[in-house]
């Protein structure tokens, strides 16, 4: 995997993907941005949301479960010194289908959590609590 980031000027950075997508980073105006991107660390915690999300959804499929939309709502605290690192990530999951099955919804997030999301499992190792809940929606 590779990428590339390129300043911009001021306080902003473009990051390229090596599948050649782009992401704008930018920083406040109190630093010297334009506030015309995400912040760096709001990348990293984009990516962790993407990540389970796409094993929680994967492991439901697999499953066969009717899963019709799953929504990920992140919420982090960071340290206050520098370096200003993440000290707590929570993740919850809103699982939305018709006759979905809760203690599948519950394994594909543990499954996620302790197996399959590299992201989530770099930052645990790191010493970054990650806590886990979820809602059921049962669709008409």
């Amino acid at each position: 995997m590779k990428a590339r980031i390129q300043w911009a000027g001021e306080a902003m950075f473009l990051g390229e993907s090596g599948s050649g997508h782009v992401v704008v980073m930018d920083g406040p105006p109190e630093s010297g941005g334009r506030n015309l991107g995400v912040r760096p660390m709001e990348t990293v915690l984009i990516g962790l949301g993407g990540c389970a999300s796409y094993d929680v959804v994967s492991i439901l499929r697999k499953a066969r479960q009717p899963v019709e939309s799953c929504e990920a709502f992140l919420e982090a605290d960071r340290a206050e010194t520098e370096p200003k690192v993440f000290t707590r990530i929570h993740l919850k999951f809103v699982v939305k289908g018709r006759g979905l099955k809760e203690a599948q919804v519950k394994r594909a997030i543990e499954l996620s959590a302790e197996k399959y999301c590299s992201a989530s499992i770099m930052l645990g190792r790191a010493g970054v609590e990650i806590t886990h809940s979820y809602e059921l929606v049962e669709l008409a």
